[in-house]
């Protein structure tokens, strides 16, 4: 015997539930390759920008553009961390139980 419920002739099926779409991983996908962009360009950004420097002007210089880059990814990462924080208690508040 079949599970199905008794339909009277010429009535509509009843709607087929949809599947689920998964909106917010392909977000949260998005965001993470947008940083990792981000992230490899502030760090390829920096190589060349000490050119035609010797001495001790070369050493500072790339002393200065470390630091500098160093920071540069520090901050990009701490707004990354920031960022996947605000996604993840937004999908903890409005994901369906």
């Amino acid at each position: 015997m079949t599970d199905m419920p008794y339909q009277q002739p010429g009535a509509q099926p009843a709607a087929t539930p949809h599947k689920r779409r998964r909106v917010f991983r392909w977000v949260f996908l998005g965001v993470q390759l947008l940083f990792l962009a981000l992230l490899i360009i502030g760090i390829v950004g920096n190589s060349g920008s000490c050119e035609g420097l010797t001495g001790q002007e070369l050493e500072v210089c790339q002393a200065g553009t470390g630091i500098g880059t160093t920071i540069g990814v520090g901050l990009i990462i701490g707004l990354w961390v920031a960022v996947d924080l605000i996604l993840a208690l937004t999908w903890l508040v409005f994901r369906k139980r």
